[in-house]
């Protein structure tokens, strides 16, 4: 992290994934970290994206929850105008000593600004991370396709976005790639 920041590459963000009786007696410590070093914690819900498909409910932290923890010791307040279409909330404490973002894309879907498109190692594009809808664009390119076809390729990921990622519905299914496998 030091050799990042000396590099130039600020805001230094460094994520954090709470679970349910392992690490969220660390949310101060997380916190704190964040006003002693100046970095951006950022909270990120545990999502159903795991490798391992252990993901419930139960072990995720919602990031209310977080938001009050931390606001009880240290008091936050919003970063004015700071979502627009980025995942993370920003909020800053109170006597100006640091920043954390919550990205609480379980239980505050932020769906209706999202304008993300991803493109996995082996060249798919997914217009959601909870989808397994996915558009190659790998063969595109390798078949001798135009800017004229990718471009069109992408559209029809864009235009394919559900209106949200459907978690919280009865007939949701995990996606079958991890997040490590669609890149995060």
């Amino acid at each position: 992290m030091d050799a990042a920041e000396a590099a130039g590459l600020t805001p230094l963000k460094v994520n954090v994934v709470l679970l349910r009786g392992r690490n969220d007696d660390e949310i101060l410590d997380f916190a704190s970290f964040a006003r002693t070093t100046g970095r951006v914690v950022r909270f990120i819900e545990f999502m159903p994206l795991d490798a391992q498909g252990e993901w419930e409910r139960g072990r995720l932290v919602p990031g209310r929850e977080i938001f009050d923890r931390i606001s009880a010791r240290w008091p936050l307040e919003p970063v004015s105008g700071s979502q627009g279409t980025a995942p993370a909330e920003r909020f800053r404490f109170r006597d100006g000593v640091g920043e954390i973002g919550l990205v609480s894309s379980v239980t505050e879907p932020f769906c209706g600004t999202c304008n993300r498109l991803r493109l996995t190692a082996d060249g798919a594009i997914r217009n959601c991370l909870f989808t397994n809808d996915e558009e190659t664009v790998r063969d595109v390119l390798r078949n001798g396709g135009t800017d004229a076809d990718l471009s069109r390729a992408l559209r029809a990921a864009v235009w394919a976005k559900h209106p949200g990622h459907g978690i919280n519905e009865p007939g949701f299914l995990s996606p079958a790639r991890s997040m490590s496998m669609i890149g995060g």
